[in-house]
């Protein structure tokens, strides 16, 4: 397999943890780095070892060498960047939430499927192999699930992406998709009813959230996720015979079965690993080493089905974003 060189778009916090993973991977370079700011992302560049800094955005999808392009900016600028890149052919890995809405989810992978182009969302929970240790623990070790409970907050309120409209902020669309995409990977899609409420903040974009999947058999899913405060990740799936406590649902660590008595019958514990994002890279790699236009792990219908899920959400709690068209 050759070594594949990834070029970067955006040089924030995340586009830091992406170089780290990427030098760590013996089947990738991290080869270019690109943003608005010349200076910064030269300093980038630098710090890890890459070969191209570029101050915009145009010059790097113009970049013959690059085999596939992470963005890493913010949600209401992805739909844009990934435009760019595919209008040049060039393979695309892109941070959730995939778009600010679903009608420019579907036009780039419309766009993807007409051009023949790889394109993925790197949500990366949907990646980790450990999750579908999860999976298999639920459906062998705890008899019948019936519930499940997600949570993921930050205390990220005041920062610009988070609390501007026109940058799609929010904790739904930065926080809350996790325990949705928990949600849906450990219970599936057969919903009966979404229930849900938030609170927002005066720039008008939702604070806290409370979301509740009422499933066709019976099973209820609830996820919360807020900006204001430090919460404990937790995802926690019960069962007639059990339960089992994940330790975060970002990136699990540590499954822990209880009994119905609340006692602890095991705990299993994630293989060793970079930092959680090499497995996106990887399944990316092998998509496009098999001449596929999309990942097995997250097809492009279930990033449509999140996005549309995530309009709906938004507007029943009226939060409005100026690329929405609803």
């Amino acid at each position: 397999m050759k070594k594949y060189k990834i070029g970067i778009i955006g040089a924030g916090h995340i586009a830091h943890k992406m170089a780290v993973t990427v030098n760590e991977l013996e089947e990738t370079e991290a080869y270019a780095i690109a943003s608005r700011d010349a200076e910064k992302a030269q300093l980038f560049a630098q710090k890890y070892q890459m070969s191209k800094a570029y101050g915009s955005y145009e010059e790097l999808v113009k970049d013959p060498n690059i085999d596939l392009v992470y963005i890493a900016t913010p949600h209401s600028h992805h739909y844009m960047h990934a435009k760019l890149c595919l209008q040049h052919d060039k393979p695309v890995l892109c941070e959730k939430a995939f778009t600010a809405n679903a009608h420019q989810a579907e036009e780039l992978i419309n766009l993807a499927r007409t051009r023949n182009i790889f394109l993925t969302e790197a949500i990366w929970t949907r990646f980790i192999p450990f999750s579908q240790t999860i999976r298999q623990l639920i459906n062998e070790r705890i008899g019948t699930p019936m519930t499940l409970t997600a949570s993921l907050s930050y205390p990220i309120f005041g920062k610009e992406r988070i609390m501007r409209p026109e940058l799609a902020g929010g904790a739904l669309l930065d926080l809350g998709v996790y325990p949705i995409n928990f949600a849906l990977m450990t219970f599936g899609k057969d919903i009966e009813k979404i229930t849900s409420t938030c609170l927002k903040t005066n720039t008008n974009v939702d604070a806290q959230n409370s979301i509740t999947f009422s499933y066709h058999d019976g099973r209820m899913a609830v996820m919360q996720s807020n900006i204001y405060c430090a919460g404990d990740r937790q995802g926690i799936i019960a069962g007639n015979q059990g339960y089992i406590i994940i330790d975060n649902i970002n990136n699990p660590q540590r499954a822990t079965i209880y009994s119905t008595d609340h006692q602890v019958v095991e705990e299993i514990c994630c293989p060793p690993q970079i930092n959680g994002f090499e497995y996106e890279v990887l399944a990316s790699i092998h998509a496009l080493e098999k001449g596929q236009i999309e990942t097995n792990e997250m097809p492009h219908e279930e990033t449509l089905y999140v996005m549309r899920m995530l309009d709906t959400l938004r507007r029943k709690w009226e939060v409005y974003f100026p690329a929405d068209d609803f």
